[in-house]
């Protein structure tokens, strides 16, 4: 008997002048643990003048998490925050009460080809720390944790699992967990370290589990992830995200996140009002996106 309970597959989503590969939330499975948005960027081939430009927006209450496998984008916030993120580094930022932040490319690289792949992951906070100071960490690639067993790399992101814990400070119980094959087919047995809810996604290569094949752009969520073994074809690069569950539900509105519709009312009219702070030396902003509709999380 399969123990995948839903196979979620990449929904194109337009971004402005980016397209995004739109893996959660989706219908019947709003969340996976903690985690309640990824996008999957790319990979995309930007020319010379082509870049990426995210105006300030805001969030409120979660942490977001980019991650890149290739390319450059320059973060900067209302806390003062100017940071670049390169691909295996991590840029981590706790919104809580309110922060606007901008994402754009580096300015020595726009008038160059470049391009641009990553994974944008958006992480809900706890009831009791919605609200709290917003902040910023960056994460070096050489401060991740990286092991080797049965012939697979491993490399924690975030959270913590197998006995190892990422420097990226989180604030539930999560993992966020990368391997890959290296040139051989590799038999991975990891129910026994998973916990919460679990979700698979292949970025590379295949997987098989239950005498089926499972190729790349397909989030498979676990019914059981204690029974969580499959094998990974050679050349294969697959991603964990997981965790404890909160006992709330969420509402989501564009960029906000939060246990009440009251606090999502108050982020939009904040925001109409342009009293969430600016990001310095950025004037422009994106406007509330009025027609759209806020999503009760079940």
């Amino acid at each position: 008997m399969s123990n995948i309970s839903l196979i979620i597959e990449e929904r194109p989503r337009d971004i402005g002048n980016f397209l995004v590969g739109r893996l959660l939330p989706f219908s019947s499975k709003r969340m996976v643990g903690p985690f309640i948005f990824i996008d999957h960027m790319g990979p995309a081939q930007l020319g010379p003048g082509q870049n990426i430009d995210i105006a300030p927006h805001p969030h409120i209450g979660l942490s977001t998490l980019t991650y890149l496998f290739e390319g450059n984008v320059m973060h900067k916030d209302s806390l003062g925050t100017e940071m670049e993120v390169k691909p295996g580094q991590v840029n981590w930022m706790t919104a809580g009460s309110g922060i606007v932040h901008s994402e754009r490319t580096p300015a020595y690289l726009r008038d160059t080809s470049k391009t641009l792949h990553g994974l944008q992951i958006w992480v809900a906070l706890p009831k009791h720390l919605e609200q709290m100071q917003p902040e910023f960490f960056h994460i070096e690639e050489n401060e991740l944790p990286t092991w080797e067993f049965n012939g697979v790399q491993y490399k924690l992101v975030a959270g913590e699992i197998m006995g190892r814990q990422s420097p990226v400070p989180v604030y539930s119980q999560l993992y966020f967990l990368e391997l890959k094959s290296g040139s051989g087919s590799r038999s991975v047995k990891i129910g026994n370290d998973l916990y919460g809810e679990c979700g698979l996604y292949i970025l590379e290569g295949s997987i098989k589990t239950d005498s089926e094949t499972y190729q790349p752009k397909e989030l498979l969520v676990a019914k059981n992830s204690q029974l969580c073994e499959f094998t990974m074809a050679p050349d294969t690069t697959i991603y964990f995200f997981g965790g404890e569950p909160f006992p709330e539900e969420r509402f989501i509105y564009w960029n906000f996140v939060a246990t009440s519709r009251e606090r999502i009312e108050e982020a939009k009219q904040k925001w109409l009002d342009q009293q969430f702070g600016s990001v310095p030396g950025e004037t422009d902003f994106i406007p509330l996106p009025v027609e759209a509709k806020g999503l009760k999380f079940k």
